[in-house]
């Protein structure tokens, strides 16, 4: 752990594990910087009951002396003291320092001066480590072993979301339209996708949340694969216009990249407590599929999965994420898009041109046919007015109303046919089994793995599909006696498996913090539990 002042120490010590190394920067470390940290001695350590062993190091001052004669001013030299201890990070971990010197160049191509700085810190960073603190133990981590071979590149939540969005219009054979207000954690995806014109991406950065969506939704009825992102707050504003999609049954994918709440809340932090909003918070009966990402590279997937739901079923899908998803990275294995399933939007055909109205159906899948404006002797409309099932004119009569709320019911709830079947990871007579849902797959996978190479009877159903669930899923969640719910909300999706497989006997695990799960809290609660 790195603590660059009193108050960075105070706050994060928690989570550097008892036998870890803390470097400060010492210089930051003055009376009354403790005294704004609201320390009450002046050995912050000892008041911490800090165990760690603790490396103080004056990086600032040292900072100073590397760069007083580069013609930087004050300022610009102390904000160069975090490549200063990447470099003595780097001298800890035995990391060569040419990956990061090539990241400055790039980052700082019009500022080669701005470059030199860093570089040349990051370089007294490391020799400073190798000079001075010959008693610290260092490490050296191998590099990771890749199960498949191919060409990887690092890649975020944002970043990956939307090159699947990407893939799946050119899949479709289709114009990506995306209108959106920036929000964060969000604005990433819109940023992204305006950087790939060439690819026939149309980015629109409207007035308003409301706007945003409305624009997709008539890029929709135009015939482009259209898509909005937002973050919790957003996701309010945008819901009259989400339920426009709704009843007028056209495509359109809502990306929710979910944050602290409510209201403004913590912008910066990751929860999972949108869930409730996006599955009823509309008016009416608004039926919605619902697709949750499990990790940064998995969005990929869930992009592309969530567009071609939406494509071929003609309705709007909710697709979310969170902070801690879309601004984690990882190592992601390019992928061949010919392995990827077709997408296949159910156009009309012209000899459908004398029978047709604009909610004509296939029997099988209860999927409208899509007649794009232009298309000849299809000319009609929709909008958010109820419509006759028979003839698609504006209608008030109330046994077509609950006709029409029954057909967009059935057409969700078949989607449960073409997603995949809810997998068990782990042992399949477990004593056990946890279950979790988009962004907390990796603390609740690496609880699970710990346990069971301990000992331990326990399993991991982690759900993706959301709303429509797999069709096994009331099958699996009973099949075993205990199952905890682990989640970042105080129990929506708990309350939500109650709903839909009753008689479960669920026992929730919630945190609330804006912070992801601590895996050792995991593993005790579980294990807690296990021993009941």
């Amino acid at each position: 752990m790195v603590a660059m002042n009193p108050a960075a120490l105070k706050t994060q010590i928690q989570f550097c594990k008892p036998n870890g190394l803390v470097i400060t920067d010492s210089d930051s470390f003055t009376p009354r910087d403790l005294e704004k940290a609201k320390f009450m001695t002046q050995n912050s350590f000892e008041e911490l009951g800090i165990r760690q062993e603790v490396l103080e190091v004056p990086i600032s001052s040292m900072c100073k002396e590397s760069l007083k004669d580069s013609g930087l001013d004050n300022k610009t030299i102390l904000r160069c003291k975090n490549m200063f201890a990447l470099g003595l990070v780097c001298w800890l971990f035995n990391r060569n320092l040419a990956a990061a010197e090539k990241m400055l160049r790039q980052k700082f191509a019009k500022k080669p001066e701005i470059a030199a700085a860093n570089i040349k810190v990051l370089n007294d960073g490391y020799n400073y480590g190798a000079n001075t603190h010959a008693s610290v133990s260092t490490y050296k981590i191998e590099s990771a072993s890749l199960k498949e071979k191919g060409l990887y590149t690092d890649i975020n939540g944002n970043k990956a979301t939307a090159y699947g969005l990407i893939a799946a219009a050119e899949k479709a054979g289709l114009q990506l339209y995306l209108g959106s207000y920036p929000i964060t954690p969000a604005t990433d995806i819109l940023h992204e996708l305006a950087k790939h014109k060439s690819l026939g991406v149309k980015t629109v950065q409207c007035e308003d949340e409301i706007a945003g969506c409305a624009s997709a939704v008539g890029a929709s009825f135009a015939g482009a694969m259209a898509v909005t992102t937002t973050s919790g707050p957003g996701i309010c504003l945008k819901s009259e216009a989400m339920n426009l999609a709704v009843i007028a049954e056209l495509p359109l994918v809502i990306i929710d990249v979910q944050r602290g709440g409510p209201s403004t809340g913590l912008p910066t932090k990751s929860e999972q407590t949108d869930l409730m909003q996006v599955l009823y918070g509309r008016n009416g009966e608004s039926p919605m599929p619902v697709i949750a990402a499990t990790s940064p590279t998995n969005c990929f997937d869930a992009a592309y999965m969530a567009a071609k739901i939406a494509l071929e079923h003609m309705t709007p899908v909710v697709l979310l994420t969170d902070a801690f998803v879309a601004n984690g990275s990882a190592a992601w294995k390019l992928p061949d898009l010919e392995k990827y399933p077709p997408i296949c939007p159910p156009y009309v055909k012209p000899d459908m041109a004398e029978t047709w109205t604009p909610y004509l159906r296939n029997p099988e899948t209860g999927v409208r046919y899509w007649a794009t404006p232009g298309t000849e002797g299809f000319m009609h409309r929709i909008g958010g007015l109820e419509k006759s099932s028979e003839t698609g004119v504006i209608s008030g009569d109330p046994d077509n109303h609950e006709k029409m709320v029954h057909l967009r019911r059935e057409k969700v709830e078949k989607i449960a046919d073409s997603i995949p079947e809810l997998e068990i990871l782990g042992d399949e007579d477990a004593d056990l089994l946890i279950v979790g849902w988009g962004g907390t797959y990796g603390h609740l996978r690496l609880a699970m793995d710990f346990m069971r190479a301990r000992g331990q009877k326990v399993a991991l159903a982690h759900f993706q599909y959301i709303n429509p669930l797999p069709k096994n899923a009331a099958e699996v969640l009973r099949r075993y006696k205990k199952i905890i719910v682990a989640e970042q909300n105080l129990g929506q999706f708990a309350g939500y498996l109650r709903m839909k497989v009753p008689g479960l006997d669920i026992r929730q695990f919630n945190q609330v913090k804006g912070q992801p799960f601590v895996t050792r809290e995991l593993i005790n609660t579980f294990t807690k539990l296990l021993e009941e």
